[in-house]
């Protein structure tokens, strides 16, 4: 997982939402209540998605695996739970349905003193503060309760995900060499193109990991000399710091995507 940044509800937005609220408080702010008046919010509905979209990472990723396509709206809180949430806009998350529907479900562990929830909510949570990712073997350690309880109820170690995150730090390992190869040789239009596809892969959390690593004094050692360079490289740009200040570089040459990088 990594962080997310939460967009502000629009204007129409909040006032789809406040008339479904209240018809949900009128009809007694009852589970079923809330799952009929989500099921007819088709307006409502489609505005989440599109500001839930624009906030995914990737290309649409699910915001809690970071693996599949984001296909569903998920109640963060279960409308079971807080039926008057359904409609809450920082309720919302993009999900794959396999977290979403096999996983996550209606989950929902609190602390037992404190009622406070025990999974990470990506758009308020920082996900390093809860996890470790063991980024050469594709595995999460927890590093507290609630990073425990969010590899459990999210199953972030399935067999799929582990062998992903894997195959994804080979593949980040060898764009960020070849990508760093082309700056050194200043081929900044190649290197603009490695740069974002690198942000578009699946598995974000990967890279994050990987931009970690980069700043600890035993880099070297533990990534080996070429690819401790080339994070030291990649650390020192605009779009490690600020990904979105990486797409005004495609723009300082003309470029053919069919060409040979």
């Amino acid at each position: 997982m990594i962080p997310i940044q939460r967009l502000p509800a629009t204007k129409r937005l909040i006032r789809l939402c406040d008339s479904r609220t209240e018809k949900i408080r009128e009809l007694g702010a009852t589970g079923k209540a809330a799952r009929d008046e989500w099921r007819l919010a088709e307006p409502a509905k489609n505005e989440i998605r599109t500001l839930l979209e624009k906030m995914a990472p990737g290309v649409l990723r699910c915001m809690y695996c970071l693996d599949s396509v984001g296909t569903d709206i998920d109640h963060f809180e279960p409308l079971a739970r807080t039926p008057l949430r359904a409609f809450c806009w920082h309720n919302h998350l993009l999900a794959c349905s396999r977290c979403n529907s096999n996983y996550k479900r209606d989950e929902y562990p609190c602390d037992e003193n404190t009622g406070n929830c025990l999974l990470i909510d990506p758009s308020s949570d920082d996900p390093d503060d809860h996890l470790e990712l063991l980024v050469a073997i594709g595995e999460y350690e927890g590093k507290t309760r609630k990073g425990e309880e969010s590899i459990r109820v999210f199953g972030l170690n399935r067999e799929d995900l582990v062998q992903g995150r894997f195959d994804a730090y080979i593949t980040s390992c060898d764009v960020l060499n070849s990508w760093h190869r082309k700056v050194r040789r200043g081929d900044l239009t190649g290197a603009a193109l490695s740069a974002a596809a690198l942000r578009r892969e699946p598995f974000g959390d990967v890279l994050r990991a990987l931009e970690k690593l980069g700043h600890l004094p035993y880099a070297a050692t533990a990534l080996g000399g070429e690819l401790a360079d080339s994070l030291q490289a990649w650390l020192r740009t605009p779009a490690a710091a600020n990904p979105s200040n990486a797409a005004p570089l495609l723009n300082t040459k003309s470029h053919d995507p069919r060409a040979p990088a």
